[in-house]
């Protein structure tokens, strides 16, 4: 018996804060010696501050306020790709100097587009930081066009630097395991669930699904980016999930172990037509799991599509023969489950081909499902920032949230002509938060921190004085120490020493006084008040309200959804309705998809006593999957009898009023009535497949919603209640 997962040992967490401080050390070392080359060359080689200046700002940038994911070489290869627009945003923030206003309207345009530029992926927005900072740095006075030349000199200086670091002082090395070796390995616990090679739980078979969520993956190696390959490889952790997640169901209804049973049966019997997916299904998996390992695409095959038709005849053959040879309903139920299996393992093997090559292919059926096999990369990054581009996506808040606040910063900074108001932009830009709690939380360890290290740094400045050579000889240790002891000790530790690095810079550059350390707590009070004001009228509790709107809009398209795919197959004649419209609800999955990656990054998100927003979205997938291979597979030869048909529909309604009540509890709104149910019993007569396998998707559709409506919070059922005027449901 495979054990149950059990909370990690005390040495895998030793080893897991062993790593982290390996890691912090090894910047540390990497970005200090980075930003003292430079610096020390440009000020005491060439004699030029301004060189020196942003020489030493460039790698304490992108190597300390960015996280640039991955391994030494993934990172360089990133800080190259964005040395080129670092030096177009210094040139644009030279030029806009010359006004407070251009400077602030700039300002607004250059932070959003680099907050938003989350939506492209952990590299990305990784780097957005840093390059944020280069266009503050340059954007203040004195307006001096005439330097351009040497801030565009000493990015490149600081940015080269800190890349030959990357590459050859104490490089990381990649991050393991690969989101393919965790697909792997997720791929063969279901393989083993399906076989019965080992028996395991619904909690192990969930466990496993939960071990391919993105926030449980390192950043380097999450699918996030809007190309093919990229897209393929989160649709096959999504399928993947679903997998196990209906096994998961499956096995708690002691149904998968009857599937793995008929493996190991004789070719004759009632469960022919089992035994001629299911090895097929079994090899599929193997196959897969092959290419995932060896990273090696599969040529493009129709087995799967071929197996699941002639699955689909037999059972045709079978339900028309002699009363005595067809298979009876509990046969008939596993079939059912079967083919929605195989649907889940050929989705995923097609994913997974697509995001092992990334090239573009031919339309895969169903379009709708792999249409970003077919597209080009354009339309790719269209669809992503389009869809995103709304108010109801947690990316459009916050990059919204962080260009206003730094647009303001910018604003004060100018008009109240305040010394080194970089200072106040860096402290929006570094202790901004999604939620206004968590700002303020930040804030407040920020401050102390850096009042502590305004008076270490006051009385540093007056024992130093003018010896521009003791400041020389300090910044190097103070560096490496600010930048090694402040992660690990938290954010007030590193504020304060961080304090003391730029006052050690920024004596050697112009001559300086204690008031120099004074002025930099009034830049951080300044920058901490425009941040928390932001924070408080900008979304303040973050993913929290967007995750409970965009789950309630996601089931609402799942109404339309399930009525429209039951409606089709009772059509007559059979395929005269089209199918429904699936892109709304896979607009609506996206942006829920999002918000609940946010909500969980965010304190307290996810924790005990929440919504499972999880299983609302493992619904929205079941609902979608089924309206596509049901038509797909299931449309019926003739016309379902009329009573039947009914039937279904009623209880389609049904489930589409369920998914309604259950959106409006989720939003908070007067929940409908309960609808009533119609008899979930299958009517008498001879049964046929379609109908088998269509009751099938609506009971595991009827009760996941219960399950979901039962994981709902009191505080949401209270609030609905609350303004439908405390009446009954």
């Amino acid at each position: 018996m495979h054990k149950a997962a059990e909370a990690p040992p005390a040495s895998a967490v030793t080893g897991t804060a062993t790593a982290r401080r390996t890691a912090i050390l090894r910047r540390a070392v990497r970005v200090a010696l980075a930003a003292s080359a430079g610096f020390y060359t440009c000020l005491y080689g060439f004699d030029e501050p301004v060189l020196a200046l942003y020489a030493l700002f460039a790698p304490i940038s992108l190597g300390l306020l960015s996280t640039i994911p991955g391994s030494g070489r993934q990172r360089a290869e990133v800080m190259l790709k964005a040395l080129p627009v670092g030096l177009a945003l210094v040139a644009l923030g030279t030029a806009l100097a010359v006004h407070t206003w251009a400077a602030v309207l700039g300002m607004l345009v250059v932070g959003f587009l680099l907050a938003f530029a989350a939506v492209a992926g952990p590299r990305p927005a990784g780097a957005a930081p840093a390059l944020q900072l280069f266009y503050i740095l340059a954007c203040f006075p004195p307006y001096d066009p005439g330097a351009l030349g040497l801030r565009l000199a000493g990015l490149t200086v600081g940015v080269l630097a800190l890349v030959l670091c990357e590459l050859f002082v104490l490089p990381d090395p990649p991050d393991r395991p690969t989101y393919r070796a965790a697909l792997a390995e997720a791929l063969r616990t279901a393989r083993a669930a399906i076989t019965g090679d080992l028996a395991l739980t619904p909690q192990e078979l969930r466990e496993a699904g939960a071990r391919l969520r993105l926030s449980g993956v390192a950043p380097a190696q999450r699918p996030a980016g809007p190309g093919r390959a990229m897209r393929g490889m989160a649709q096959a952790g999504t399928a993947t999930r679903r997998l196990l997640e209906q096994l998961a169901h499956l096995t708690e209804r002691g149904e998968l172990r009857a599937l793995a049973r008929t493996e190991g049966q004789g070719a004759d019997g009632t469960d022919r037509a089992l035994r001629s997916l299911l090895p097929q299904v079994t090899t599929l998996l193997d196959e897969t799991v092959t290419a995932l390992r060896t990273g090696r695409a599969a040529p493009p095959s129709h087995r799967m599509d071929a197996a699941i038709e002639d699955f689909q005849r037999i059972r045709v053959r079978q339900a028309a023969g002699p009363a005595d040879q067809v298979p009876p309903a509990d046969v008939l139920r596993r079939q059912a489950l079967l083919l929605s299996i195989a649907e889940s393992v050929r989705t995923l093997e097609i994913s997974v081909r697509v995001g092992l090559d990334g090239r573009r292919r031919e339309p895969i059926e169903p379009p709708v499902l792999f249409w970003y096999a077919y597209s080009g990369i354009p339309l790719l990054w269209w669809r992503r920032i389009h869809g995103n581009l709304t108010p109801r996506s947690v990316q459009f808040h916050n990059a919204l949230r962080i260009a206003v606040a730094l647009a303001a910063a910018r604003l004060v900074a100018g008009s109240l002509d305040l010394a080194h108001g970089f200072w106040v932009l860096l402290t929006v830009l570094t202790l901004s938060r999604t939620t206004v709690g968590e700002t303020w939380a930040a804030i407040r360890r920020a401050v102390l921190g850096n009042l502590l290290g305004a008076v270490a740094a006051g009385a540093l400045l007056i024992g130093l004085g003018r010896h521009t050579d003791a400041y020389a000889a300090v910044l190097a240790p103070a560096m490496l120490v600010a930048f090694s002891v402040g992660p690990l000790l938290g954010i007030a530790w590193a504020q304060g020493l961080f304090t003391l690095v730029v006052s050690s810079a920024f004596a050697q550059i112009t001559p300086a006084s204690w008031q120099l350390a004074e002025v930099r707590i009034v830049d951080v009070v300044t920058g901490s008040a425009i941040g928390l004001l932001c924070g408080l009228f900008a979304w303040p509790a973050g993913a929290r309200a967007e995750v409970r709107r965009t789950m309630a809009g996601l089931l609402r398209e799942c109404g339309p959804l399930i009525k429209g795919t039951v409606g089709m197959l009772a059509a007559v004649p059979p395929g005269s309705v089209p199918p429904p419209s699936t892109l709304p609800a896979l607009h609506r999955l996206r942006l829920a998809e999002a918000a609940y990656a946010q909500f969980r990054s965010e304190p307290g998100g996810g924790g005990r006593g929440g919504a499972d927003w999880q299983a609302v979205l493992m619904t929205a997938h079941h609902v979608f999957l089924g309206a596509q291979w049901l038509p797909r597979f299931d449309l019926p030869v003739t016309a379902l009898p009329a009573s039947a048909a009914d039937r279904e529909q009623a209880r389609a309604r049904a489930l589409a009023e369920t998914t309604d009540r259950l959106a409006a509890l989720c939003a908070g709104e007067p929940p409908p009535p309960r609808p009533s149910r119609p008899p979930a019993e299958p009517p008498p007569g001879r049964p046929a497949p379609a109908l088998v396998d269509l009751d099938t998707w609506l009971r595991g559709l009827a009760a996941q919603l219960a399950r979901n409506e039962s994981h709902l919070p009191d505080a949401l059922r209270r609030s609905a209640h609350a303004r439908s005027g405390g009446g009954g449901e």
